[in-house]
């Protein structure tokens, strides 16, 4: 039988070099061989906060046929970790056991102008360098649903609801509803500019497409989960639900809705 492998997503805390030979001390023990490269791990560890997690699945493509998971290293809570390194026998015990269960987590998809697609875990965001609003036209599937004027916008997934979305007065969404939020930001509604003026949902077989008024050079800044996504002459933007998911572990203890509670109630 082939041993399954693991890659640690290396750490950047003060005691990295302990904290790394500790989890694959722990992971060798139970079986399971210590891989190299991301490319062809059947697991992927994050080491450090959500932050991490997020740079491990950007860094590895966001890979649809590996697990990854999140070990924590400092005492708070998380929205994606499910682990922490100061209790290693929970961590030996699930792996151990395999007492654990898989979820998917969908993704967004992003593509500016002509280039190749972008892929998010939590959230899209545009917004306009200049110190004014930015104007765009925005289509749902090929439908021109409204004329946007304001500071900008944010796509999340239901994981990321919990994020940059939830703060702008979004919806927290269930990770089992296959569905984008877009949420404004600093929208202008007077006698001549009118948006909805709240958060909406999308479902999977609904892109979206941004169309940047080109009568002022806005240059807009935009993000993709903790990374600037830089793009000169920025004309167009569709953004979907992508077909891939990523694949998590969950836990019976610690699930989406164990997490949400812990972390804002």
């Amino acid at each position: 039988m082939t041993k399954k492998s693991i890659y640690l997503f290396e750490p950047t805390y003060k005691n990295s070099k302990k904290i790394l030979t500790d989890l694959q001390q722990l992971f060798e023990d139970i079986g399971y061989k210590i891989a190299d490269s991301s490319d062809t791990a059947d697991i992927i560890a994050s080491i450090g906060a959500d932050g991490a997690f997020l740079q491990a699945i950007r860094k590895s493509d966001f890979r649809d046929d590996c697990l990854y998971i999140g070990i924590g290293v400092e005492d708070r809570n998380h929205m994606y970790v499910d682990f922490n390194y100061h209790n290693l026998a929970e961590i030996r015990e699930v792996f151990e056991t395999m007492n654990f269960e898989t979820r998917q987590y969908p993704i967004i998809e992003v593509k500016v102008n002509d280039n190749q697609p972008n892929y998010c875990l939590n959230e899209f965001t545009i917004r306009s360098n200049l110190v004014r609003t930015i104007m765009m036209d925005i289509y749902i599937d090929d439908f021109l649903f409204e004329h946007f004027n304001g500071d900008g916008l944010v796509i999340s997934t239901p994981t990321g609801s919990t994020g940059y979305n939830k703060s702008l007065g979004g919806a927290v969404i269930d990770p089992l509803v296959k569905a984008m939020q877009v949420t404004e930001l600093g929208s202008v509604n007077n006698n001549n500019h009118r948006t909805l003026g709240t958060s909406f949902l999308l479902s999977k077989k609904r892109p979206i497409t941004l169309v940047i008024d080109n009568s002022i050079e806005y240059y807009p800044i935009m993000s993709m989960d903790n990374e600037a996504l830089s793009v000169q002459n920025t004309e167009k933007i569709s953004v979907k639900l992508s077909d891939h998911s990523i694949n998590t572990i969950k836990l019976t203890n610690n699930t989406f809705w164990h997490k949400t509670q812990r972390n804002f109630l």
